[in-house]
């Protein structure tokens, strides 16, 4: 079974056993869609579904650890903050400033999810270049000297 490398309320960190990765190299190497689609079960798997196990299993079997994690459509901004790695006054800025979009629930803002997933992905794409940037111009100092 799985080692549990942590767990907290919503999200369950899994690393798999040499068993579990051989067998999905296996799966993989046998036949990447044939052995998805004539999956039996008692529930038929949705096409989706079954893109999103094949995606498991490959990373699996080329020894990734797959995170998987729930999170419901409106977040607090509380958690919002957390998902995007800044403080909640940070997130609070960001809605007034109207980076992030937000709802008002009695007096309480809530985020949907969607939203700080955008918001994060865009966070991390203008990190990744700001440092593509920065290793660039370090390269080309290196060059002069």
């Amino acid at each position: 079974m799985a080692v549990t490398l942590d767990a907290t309320e919503d999200r369950l960190r899994l690393a798999a056993t040499p068993t579990e990765r051989r067998q999905a190299q296996s799966v993989v190497k046998t036949n990447e869609r044939a052995a998805l689609e004539s999956w039996r079960s008692p529930a038929p798997i949705p096409r989706e579904l079954a893109g999103l196990l094949a995606q498991v299993i490959a990373a699996v079997a080329s020894g990734a650890t797959v995170s998987i994690g729930a999170l419901p459509e409106e977040l607090t901004t509380t958690e919002a903050a957390k998902q995007l790695g800044v403080s909640r006054p940070t997130l609070m800025r960001m809605i007034q400033d109207g980076e992030i979009e937000s709802r008002l629930a009695g007096t309480h803002h809530r985020v949907r999810t969607a939203d700080v997933l955008a918001a994060r992905r865009a966070r991390l794409a203008s990190q990744r270049k700001s440092f593509d940037e920065l290793r660039a111009l370090e390269d080309q100092l290196a060059d002069t000297r």
